[in-house]
């Protein structure tokens, strides 16, 4: 616009302004001529008007300025016509040299500066050239001798190198605005690319963070805005079974539903490989958690690709800016830690944030700091819980189990230790050993017992896992077939290749295999006919716990007349009672452990119970002996 380029030099125009005048005074004293004297004085009346127009232009800034504009243009080249019959007016009259040089050579300086200044409004800076020159062109002609007459035809050729200099100038401009327009466009067009996910189309990290920066700016008090972070369950199997193609796609389904799902106006973002995270303002928790059980729901319908469904589950954690935190990155913190506990409470959930969290997270980091410390400190023992052969009454394997006395706390359960293990990655250090001690104490058994260690998946993903395991075994001396390792079906689901492969490896060495919990999980026949385990230990919530009823005894038969068809022995967990016992050593089951025969005891212990149990149950017992 005419307006900023004026802003931008008011102290130029005001000075030509006030030259101009200057410079016509002494023509003007010197000529005693009207026609000179009412020149000066337009050119004094215009200059003041500039110069006010150039203050009063500031004033009326985003306003309809185009009435002010034309007036400024009109006065410019009212200014100009002055200076060119300034300079024409100083030839035709006899008026000293000096006054006469000064006339016009502010009037070609005036043109000249004008044809640069105004370039980008061509024809104001081609009207005002026109304006100063042509006068002078005229009175240089009409002039009788030959040195004045020579300024015409100079005047034309400036004239027209003037005319040239605009053109070119115009052009430079065009071409330096296109340039600059372009290199906008491009930057844009990087800035959303580079905040953009290439999977999905959604906004990726990056975008994210600007987002949340500029909505936190302009979140109006009173307003809430919601962090709703969301993470799909198990969606890694999709990438190892099907291959990652399938699973890009099934991300960037689940990206169109959430955005079909979201409030207008909300911020979809792929956070990073299988989480995705929504930012939008809400009135209370109340509508936050609609929206979350739509997105929920939405997210687990199942996804038709290539005429393969495919279904996905998803955990959702939720926090409240500002009502959860002051700043964006509590807020993320926040709804992070909720995710967690929707994890921890068994997946497919919404969970909001609250401050417990905070205090629960701060007990994990205090326990993992303490574990690693009684690590390093031998605080950490094994116990062994005794395996019985229900038929005989022999004690047939012991069951290693980890236990941890801290000097001040006492005894820390196992149920609050490993899990922060197993998150932290301290486990495989844990795990091994665990091998280690209890393969050593192990050794000195008779040969006919053997040890049962947990596995950890951890453990399993280790490189070179299956022959440390071995390694441990060979440094305590205790033969592989000796060794039996007990893996929950969470290990199976989480990495069925790595999983396969350890198996097989062990398994060829002589190890075996026991699946543990089992019920509890996804309880797939499948994993039996799949991986090489000679054991089935029903979990002790079919045994002993608070629901057992007549259905649980049904279930535990149905088990064992699978095992034995399989040729697996089928241990009972949790056995407290005789009568427990009685139960499932008739509804088929071959081994049973629980509190009834013995809690978990020590090395020495152990040896004890094994020489007692030897005494009073020597091979070949009857099974009526083992009731009495």
């Amino acid at each position: 616009m005419l307006v900023g380029s004026t802003l931008s030099q008011v102290l130029c125009i005001a000075a030509a302004s006030v030259t101009g005048v200057m410079l016509s005074l002494p023509a003007a004293l010197h000529a005693h001529r009207p026609a000179l004297t009412a020149v000066v004085i337009a050119m004094a009346a215009v200059a003041t008007t500039r110069i006010l127009l150039l203050f009063l232009l500031p004033r009326v800034a985003g306003q309809d300025t185009r009435p002010l504009e034309r007036l400024f243009a009109v006065g410019a080249l009212s200014y100009a016509l002055l200076s060119g019959l300034l300079a024409a007016l100083a030839i035709t009259y006899e008026i000293p040299a000096a006054a006469r040089t000064a006339a016009v050579v502010f009037a070609v300086g005036y043109g000249a500066s004008t044809s640069a200044r105004y370039a980008g409004r061509p024809i104001i800076a081609v009207s005002q050239l026109v304006l100063v020159i042509a006068p002078l062109i005229i009175a240089s002609a009409l002039k009788s001798d030959f040195d004045s007459r020579l300024l015409a035809p100079a005047g034309v050729l400036m004239l027209l190198g003037m005319y040239a200099t605009t053109r070119d100038i115009l052009h430079v401009l065009r071409d330096s605005l296109t340039a600059a327009d372009t290199s906008a466009r491009i930057a844009d067009k990087m800035q959303r690319l580079a905040r953009t996910d290439v999977v999905t189309g959604l906004v990726n990290r990056a975008g994210l963070n600007h987002e949340l920066v500029e909505r936190s700016i302009t979140l109006l008090p009173g307003h809430e805005m919601a962090l709703i972070w969301i993470d799909l369950d198990h969606f890694k199997e999709v990438n190892d079974t099907l291959g990652h193609q399938w699973g890009d796609r099934l991300l960037c389904e689940v990206g169109v539903r959430l955005r079909k799902s979201a409030p207008a106006g909300a911020c979809v973002a792929r956070f990073g490989g299988d989480e995705f995270i929504i930012a939008c303002e809400a009135r209370d928790r109340a509508e936050v958690t609609a929206l979350a059980q739509t997105l929920l729901a939405d997210i687990t319908r199942p996804t038709r690709i290539d005429e393969k469904l495919l279904e996905v589950g998803a955990s959702i954690g939720i926090a409240m800016l500002p009502e959860d935190g002051p700043d964006i990155d509590t807020v993320m913190r926040g709804a992070d830690l909720a995710l967690y506990h929707a994890k921890l409470n068994g997946r497919k959930q919404v969970c909001f944030f609250t401050p417990a969290m905070t205090r629960a997270l701060n007990h994990r980091k205090e326990v993992e700091a303490e574990l690693r410390q009684a690590m390093r400190r031998d605080e950490l023992s094994v116990h062994y819980q005794p395996i019985l052969d229900l038929a005989t009454g022999r004690i047939r394997s012991f069951e290693a189990l980890v236990r941890w006395f801290h000097p001040e706390k006492g005894e820390i359960p196992p149920d609050v230790f490993i899990p922060i293990a197993e998150e932290t990655g301290a486990i495989i250090t844990l795990g091994n050993w665990l091998t280690g001690q209890a393969a050593r104490v192990a050794a000195q058994w008779p040969d006919d017992i053997t040890l049962a260690v947990n596995l950890s998946p951890l453990q399993i993903r280790v490189p070179g896992a299956a022959m440390s395991i071995l390694a441990a075994a060979r440094a305590a001396g205790l033969p592989a077939h000796r060794l039996e390792l007990e893996m929950t079906e969470r290990v199976l689901l989480e990495n069925s290749a790595t999983t396969e492969s350890f198996m097989d490896e062990l398994t060829q060495a002589g190890v075996r295999f026991a699946l543990d919990d089992f019920g509890t999980g996804y309880s797939s026949l499948a994993y039996l006919a799949r991986y090489p385990f000679s054991k089935i230990k029903v979990d002790r919530s079919f045994v002993s716990g608070a629901d057992t009823d007549g259905r649980h005894t049904a279930i535990i038969h149905a088990v064992a007349s699978m095992g034995s068809a399989l040729g697996m022995e089928i241990v009972a967990e949790g056995l407290e009672t005789a009568s427990q016992v009685q139960t499932v050593r008739e509804a088929g089951c071959t081994l049973g452990q629980g509190w009834h025969f013995s809690r978990a005891v020590c090395a020495g212990d152990a040896a004890a119970l094994i020489a007692a149990n030897r005494a009073a149950h020597p091979a070949g017992i009857a099974r009526r002996q083992l009731s009495a």
